[in-house]
């Protein structure tokens, strides 16, 4: 739910509200898609809340009356968490930790830091999960044209129509505001080159355009199980795991009763007058000692106890229901709460979700791709643009899927870059080593600095070197000259002294 809603303390949003067929400053054209859309959201809305209920474990108890009395039905409250396990163990593998940029010339990494993507993609992926999709919107800052804004929405609060020719998205709209009653006041249009801020003001909507140089919509699908006859995927709360989510809370139930009715020894006495239970049950049950006298005919009253009914049938149909939900969602059974007889080894627990990587990986790709898509437009429409702006080079950067350990990494790392020195060295080798992208950062910076630091030291010994020897070139020539000069006198006033001898 939409933090506007809980500030204004409405659960849910009238559909009511959305029959609207004139909005003035729409033209007839545009407004035909505006129609469509709000009929889309309206037709979808109560599918969406009834997933978010069995995500929150709100969802009305489907009792069939057949053994469980209505005023236990009643209470129960659910404590079964299949949907929400479903949707937080695949979201968990698909961890956004930003983009490889190499010289980011166009300030990606700016745009993304500026939008907080890296949390903000976690909330779309959970919400893709939930209600099979969600939505990437960019426009600019309404208090800074300069800032461009990059925001998940929410298909409970959105809608949108695709483009079967250019397989992207025709027109989205997003619901921006309620009244106390939960009908609509307020909700942007999103089409080609154009968007539409429509408000309702004295009974009556009117809609504000702002242009763009875009040739596509600013709106982009975070999809799940995208498929080219439900381009905007399905939910992981499916039908299935819906009806089986209902099958383990009367399961459960029917489980708290039988323990409730067999809580207390039930007793017949045979024999005995109604009478003789004048005493207080619940003292008669903790009493030490308990009497009975014999009847008007002398005989012994006998006693029988009807003895507790066994949960293990209960449990054997709790077992199988979650082994069915583990094949809906491939998720292992012991995360589902069953404890199998042996114990599951790391290796084995590593090799059950190979299922369940293998599609975090399929779905982080085609994330990827949306991401890419949303940041060229908010590249765009910063730099006002005409075209789209060259990206190659740059992608977005996941976190494993697969839990390897240290050691199986290191290994694998040691005999790769044994022979490729330079995969040792690239963010593809270090990422395999287990570096995340703001180790990688971090690591990136450190040898930069000790390169920049060798490089100082290089020139500080080079400067040394070249000032020795200018010292050198200096003091050694007039020393030679002279001891050259003194020699060569001695012997000349030797040999003039000899010769005047």
């Amino acid at each position: 739910m939409s933090e506007l809603a809980i500030a204004t303390g409405v659960a849910y949003l009238s559909t009511g509200s959305s029959h609207i067929r004139h909005i003035a400053g729409i033209p007839d054209d545009d407004m035909d898609d505006v129609i469509r859309l709000l009929d889309v959201w309206r037709s979808k809305y109560p599918r969406n809340l009834l997933r978010s209920a069995f995500y929150d474990a709100k969802q009305r108890f489907n009792n069939l009356g057949i053994s469980i009395p209505n005023i236990i039905a009643q209470k129960a409250g659910n404590v079964v968490g299949w949907p929400q396990k479903s949707v937080r163990a695949l979201a968990d593998k698909s961890v956004f930790e930003g983009f490889e940029t190499g010289d980011d010339d166009h300030g990606v990494d700016e745009i993304m830091t500026m939008n907080e993507l890296e949390t903000d993609m976690s909330e779309a992926v959970i919400s893709c999960y939930k209600h099979s999709c969600s939505f990437l919107t960019v426009d600019y800052d309404p208090d800074d044209n300069e800032r461009v804004l990059i925001t998940p929405r929410s298909a409970d609060w959105a809608a949108a129509l695709w483009d079967n020719t250019r397989r992207r998205i025709r027109a989205a709209l997003t619901i921006t505001d309620n009244d106390k009653y939960g009908n609509l006041t307020a909700f942007n249009v999103w089409m080609p080159g154009r968007n539409y801020a429509c408000r309702k003001s004295g009974g009556k909507w009117e809609a504000e355009r702002q242009d763009n140089r875009l040739d596509r919509t600013a709106v982009v699908p975070i999809v799940y199980d995208r498929q080219m006859d439900r381009p905007f995927g399905r939910s992981r709360i499916n039908r299935a795991l819906m009806n089986l989510t209902d099958m383990a809370m009367r399961t459960m139930v029917r489980m708290e009763a039988s323990a409730e009715f067999y809580s207390v020894p039930k007793i017949w006495f045979l024999g005995l007058s109604r009478e003789s239970f004048s005493v207080d049950t619940w003292n008669a049950l903790v009493s030490n000692i308990n009497a009975v006298s014999r009847d008007a005919n002398g005989d012994i009253p006998t006693l029988q106890q009807v003895n507790q009914a066994s949960m293990q049938p209960h449990g054997d149909m709790l077992e199988t229901i979650a082994m069915l939900a583990a094949a809906e969602t491939d998720i292992p059974a012991e995360q589902l709460g069953i404890r199998l007889s042996n114990p599951t080894s790391a290796e084995a627990l590593a090799a059950s979700e190979n299922q369940l990587t293998r599609t975090a990986n399929r779905q982080n790709r085609m994330f990827g791709r949306q991401l890419m898509n949303a940041m060229g437009m908010a590249v765009q429409l910063r730099d006002n643009s005409p075209e789209p702006p060259d990206l190659t080079g740059i992608r977005p950067l996941w976190a494993p899927t697969r839990e390897v350990s240290d050691a199986a990494r290191a290994d694998y790392y040691a005999k790769v870059a044994g022979v490729n020195s330079a995969w040792g060295d690239s963010d593809v080798g270090l990422a395999k080593l287990g570096l995340t992208a703001e180790e990688l950062i971090s690591f990136r910076a450190y040898q930069q600095r000790i390169r920049a630091q060798e490089h100082i030291d290089q020139l500080r010994v080079q400067a040394m070197t070249n000032r020795q020897e200018a010292d050198d070139g200096q003091s050694e020539p007039p020393t030679d000259i002279g001891r050259t000069a003194t020699a060569a006198g001695g012997d000349a006033g030797e040999t003039d002294q000899g010769l005047s001898g």
